[in-house]
């Protein structure tokens, strides 16, 4: 199916997702339109909060005019994919342009926090699209384990360089770094 009618059904089950009760996101994988109840917990949300403010104070000296966000899809029409990653590093002025994605080649770098209900659409699906969309460098944080991985020189559908760290560690994303040491686990709820 060719990406403007896969774009279409994505507008349109967003626009059913408004309907629903809960948070919702719209992808597009390998298979298609995606329709997914979002349900993030305090310490993944924490975890994106930590990540974000961090880069965004090193950001400016690196690449004026660039942010770390959480929040706008990511689209390669020619791959026929859009995602929503947990951070990406985009151009700020990309957020007051009209329409839904922000075109993959204006990304620097993305992160996601891996879910624990569905880990391997980080570690599998998201790890051949966003090295195919040219995006630099991809973190993976996997507060289920405490490691982090760092993806960088995207060649084809892999990446050809991948460093892991653990939690505390001060890890590199392409000329910036992330201290990890307060990053939290996913744990057992309380009984």
């Amino acid at each position: 199916m060719e990406y403007a009618k896969m774009r279409a059904i994505a507008e349109q089950l967003g626009a059913y997702a408004e309907q629903l009760e809960g948070t919702w996101t719209v992808e597009i994988g390998a298979s298609g339109p995606i329709l997914a109840m979002m349900c993030p917990s305090k310490r993944h949300e924490g975890t994106v909060r930590r990540i974000r403010n961090q880069l965004n104070e090193q950001i400016p000296e690196t690449h004026p005019g660039y942010i770390c966000e959480n929040g706008p899809e990511i689209e390669h029409p020619a791959l026929g994919r859009m995602r929503r990653p947990d951070a990406v590093v985009i151009p700020e002025s990309v957020l007051d342009e009209p329409g839904l994605a922000v075109d993959a080649s204006q990304v620097l770098a993305v992160v996601e926090i891996v879910s624990p209900s569905n880990p391997e659409n980080d570690y599998r699906e998201k790890m051949s699209e966003y090295p195919a969309m040219g995006i630099g460098h991809y973190m993976i944080v996997d507060p289920r384990a405490g490691t982090v991985e760092v993806h960088s020189e995207p060649c084809g559908s892999h990446y050809g360089h991948k460093e892991p760290y653990i939690f505390g560690d001060t890890v590199p994303l392409g000329p910036w770094a992330v201290d990890t040491s307060d990053f939290r686990r996913y744990g057992k709820p309380p009984a």
